[in-house]
């Protein structure tokens, strides 16, 4: 299987008219969806309004051209905004540029060495915790301009930026708070009327206009941040060393992490929308290339965005060229109006963001999840906590080593281990039954019954199980037809055993060895030699006859 193949290839083959008006229709009202989203992201992630539509540009155009999926949208999303705002307030936004470019090659890397398929397998309570954590970060970051507030700089910390808020409450804004209010409103009641036109499209241009013609004293994007550029700047590439590597190594592995995460959900969630596959290595090279170019043109961290692709497939989109002519409207966006976006006031930004946070938030979710096992509450109430508290990246590394130790101490828990010594002379061995207890076991011998993985978490209850051996039974036969895996300290156990065997003069037979992985692993060790190819039987009735034998011979 190729490691880079992108989906556009696939789709030119068979291309047709009539798609390609169904994709101009979608790859527009995803442009104009996009608009105010790259900015709103961009600003809330401190850094220029313009920076978020170079990177919808630059980033979306090569996620569509090169990517695995044939509707993935790429672009700015609400995901980063903490991360990109903690570097630039640590960095700068010229460590920003560098760890979003380290990232980027970061990501190749991972869809080289076909690591697509690994991030799909990160548990669904950590992902929903995290980005819990986030949508109320974002919704945090917010209320300064939610509700005008006169505060020259919003502390960094979720508790000290609440606290903030509070003391500079007499300052609130009513106009800026009028105009949030008619944003959300406008978001959330135009699909009640229409779904063509981009509730956060009407309630801009709504709140803008209201806000000239009324002349109403709230900040603007020109009035805080100056003129938007009309034009894209000329790409450079940053200047590494191992110093700045070594700096930014930690905040650049974040964003490659996240962004292969949120890619590659955004491209399962748009598979089971059009009932395609898209091809997760291919993505991955494709996000990487696409945040790259971003920080070359200045741009911020890209990826799939989950809630623009879903417009692009229900608006007919169905191949790449969609979402290329989703950036190339944002070009021309930029180009020719890009200069009324000075006028877009912060409020209505700070609405728009609330209604993605309360989107991101999952709160359906985190409920469902906090009514299962108990795993995973932990696993989702610590990473919860420690993305408001503490920081994400902590946050993502706790919870994936909780939930290893969690589903280790699940697989333990189906692991066991029993001992049968029954001394009777009954030779009968019934038929048709597969239970250890329906079995007569000769004298002098002894029966241990393995159960479940044979690995190092449960490897004491193995060890236990040999101290209560017999000091010498004359046959010991091990059943492990219920065994489908181990790992080097279950064979370790197992040469123990051998070893005690020996000492005791006890002969040692492995009934039912019936997997391929463990069957391997005994090879490799060199087991099936030390105990005799013979020693090691297909069925447990074969065990119990050889075990006679064993002793007649006595």
């Amino acid at each position: 299987m190729m490691i880079f193949r992108p989906k556009l290839i696939d789709t030119l083959r068979h291309y047709s008219f009539s798609q390609f008006r169904r994709d101009l229709m979608a790859g527009i009202i995803v442009g104009i969806v996009a608009l105010p989203l790259a900015i709103a992201f961009a600003i809330a992630s401190g850094v220029s309004p313009e920076k978020g539509l170079y990177t919808a540009i630059i980033a979306g155009f090569i996620i569509s051209g090169l990517g695995g999926s044939k509707v993935q949208i790429g672009g700015p999303t609400g995901a980063f905004i903490i991360i990109v705002y903690g570097i630039v307030q640590t960095y700068g936004v010229s460590g920003l540029i560098i760890a979003t470019f380290i990232a980027g090659i970061m990501l190749i890397i991972m869809g080289v060495l076909k690591l697509g398929f690994i991030i799909k397998f990160i548990p669904h309570p950590l992902i929903v915790g995290f980005t819990s954590g986030i949508a109320v970060l974002i919704f945090s970051s917010q209320m300064k301009d939610f509700f005008g507030l006169d505060i020259e700089k919003v502390p960094a910390g979720f508790g000290s930026k609440w606290m903030s808020y509070l003391q500079h409450f007499p300052s609130v804004n009513l106009y800026a708070v009028l105009i949030a209010v008619v944003t959300v409103l406008t978001i959330l009641m135009l699909p009640k009327i229409t779904r063509k036109i981009p509730g956060s499209l009407v309630a801009i241009v709504i709140t803008t206009f209201a806000t000239e013609w009324l002349h109403l004293p709230v900040e603007t994007i020109g009035s805080t941040f100056g003129s938007i550029e009309a034009s894209l700047p000329t790409p450079v590439i940053p200047d590494l060393d191992f110093s700045v590597i070594k700096q930014l190594i930690q905040p650049a592995f974040t964003i490659a992490l996240l962004a292969g995460i949120e890619s590659l959900l955004s491209a399962v969630v748009a598979d089971g929308m059009i009932g395609g596959h898209h091809r997760s290595n291919t993505e991955l090279v494709a996000q990487g290339t696409a945040n790259i170019f971003s920080a070359a043109f200045g741009g911020i961290p890209a990826t799939g965005a989950i809630a623009r692709t879903a417009t692009n497939i229900k608006n007919g989109g169905r191949t790449p060229v969609a979402g290329m002519i989703h950036a190339v409207t944002l070009l021309l966006i930029m180009l020719f109006f890009g200069k009324w976006a000075t006028l877009i006031p912060l409020a209505s930004l700070a609405g728009i963001l609330v209604v993605v946070a309360y989107n991101m938030s999952e709160w359906e979710s985190f409920v469902a999840i906090l009514k299962g096992p108990r795993s995973d509450v932990a696993v989702l109430i610590s990473t919860f906590l420690l993305t408001v508290f503490i920081d994400l990246t902590v946050a993502i590394e706790i919870g994936m080593v909780l939930a290893a130790f969690l589903f280790m101490r699940k697989m333990v828990q189906f692991s066991g281990v029993q001992v049968l010594a029954e001394e009777t002379n009954d030779n009968t061995v019934p038929h048709g039954k597969d239970e250890i207890d329906t079995f007569a076991i000769p004298k002098h011998v002894q029966v241990f019954e393995i159960t479940g993985p044979m690995f190092f978490g449960a490897a004491y209850k193995f060890k236990e199980a040999i101290r209560t051996l017999e000091s010498s039974p004359r046959v010991l036969i091990v059943r492990m037809k219920q065994v489908p895996i181990i790992d080097a300290t279950g064979i370790q156990v197992l040469k123990d055993m051998l070893q005690q065997a020996r000492r005791n003069n006890t002969k040692l037979i492995l009934s039912e060895v019936i997997s391929g992985q463990v069957t391997y692993e005994l090879k490799k060790a060199r087991l099936v030699f030390a105990i005799g190819k013979a020693n090691i039987v297909e069925t447990f009735p074969m065990a119990l006859s050889k075990a006679k034998e064993h002793i007649a011979d006595l």
